[in-house]
């Protein structure tokens, strides 16, 4: 990657709470490029969302604090910008479809109202011109009738068609990137495939580059160039993603696919499962975070905290990393053919 469209580096968030300081984000870095597709997976509350609500300045302060790192754009460092800067790159350069799109619109204005409000913003239309594109956005996410559901007020649209709302709004302005947070969770699967074909003619006509967080490790492996694994605020792995799905070099990601349902499988037995909770972020054992669930865990993975390291891997088409010590290992047991997801 010689000139990364976005580039984060050592990003650090934490949130001053009555029960301790949590640091929601530890040292996360990454690079994105024109037209690339990044997906980022992991657990509830490992630190996907918050991350890329960083980048884009939304972080509530306080409670919220940045500690450090930068999120570079182009010559710009996105952290070190003006909030009126900032607002003007917002929802134009790089957008993002929000994860609750039952509370992500106003209750209080018409559809078309915040949907027009984006292009009279950034673009300087007329509500009359923008109003017009507002209608083709919405025929482009698959909600019929547009016309008449840009004068709808959100509480008369079911939880899927908000989402198509969001995913609407976000696109309008033709972004360079979008940050996708769980963008087909309240849709069905007809409607999802044509959302996220949506997404893939957006990056070739545009070249708009994607992060892609998600929990559906399916639509990850169908759609992401690369996977970033996180774990407890911290980056365990990061890969091609083929790479990945083959031949997983940390643990938590063996894990997270190992409990993917298989079509083929022994419908008697019991679906995998990664043993134990993931840790209070106000209260990190030691050492590695995913030791205490680990079934490889070693007395060393206690005590050092793991960085993210270069993984020795020939099959791999680009280097791979991984914050697990006992990664080789692990790669050497796939490429025996044992227990591969």
């Amino acid at each position: 990657m010689d000139t990364p469209l976005l580039s984060v580096r050592d990003l650090a968030v934490r949130f001053d709470t009555p029960h301790g300081s949590v640091r929601a984000v530890d040292g996360v870095s990454f690079d994105l490029a024109e037209g690339e597709t990044l997906g980022l997976v992991g657990e509830s509350g490992s630190g996907k969302s918050v991350t890329n609500l960083a980048l884009m300045g939304l972080i509530p302060r306080p409670p919220g604090v940045i500690e450090a790192g930068s999120v570079r754009f182009g010559e710009r460092d996105l952290l070190a910008l003006a909030p009126e800067e900032l607002r003007r790159i917002r929802g134009n350069e790089i957008a993002m479809i929000f994860q609750d799109p039952m509370t992500s619109l106003n209750p209080l204005l018409t559809v078309g109202r915040q949907l027009t409000e984006v292009l009279e913003e950034h673009r300087g239309l007329s509500r009359r011109e923008a109003r017009s594109l507002c209608a083709r956005g919405l025929a482009d996410v698959g909600i019929p009738e547009p016309e008449t559901r840009l004068d709808s007020w959100p509480h008369e649209l079911s939880g899927g068609m908000r989402q198509r709302v969001m995913i609407a709004m976000a696109l309008l302005c033709q972004p360079r990137v979008l940050i996708a947070d769980e963008p087909t969770t309240a849709l069905d699967v007809t409607i999802q495939a044509q959302i996220l074909e949506l997404l893939s003619r957006l990056q070739e006509r545009h070249g708009t580059a994607i992060v892609l967080i998600t929990h559906d490790l399916g639509v990850v492996a169908g759609v992401a160039d690369r996977v970033h694994v996180m774990y407890a605020g911290r980056l365990v792995e990061a890969a091609e993603t083929h790479a990945l799905f083959a031949r997983p070099a940390h643990p938590y990601s063996e894990g997270l696919l190992a409990s993917i349902p298989s079509f083929d499988g022994d419908p008697s037995e019991p679906l995998a499962s990664i043993a134990g909770q993931p840790p209070d972020l106000a209260e990190l054992p030691p050492g590695c975070a995913f030791a205490p669930r680990c079934p490889l865990a070693e007395e060393a993975c206690r005590s050092g905290t793991p960085l993210l390291e270069q993984v020795a891997d020939p099959r791999a088409a680009a280097p791979r990393y991984s914050a697990c010590r006992v990664a080789p290992a692990l790669l050497g047991r796939h490429a025996a053919g044992e227990a591969t997801s």
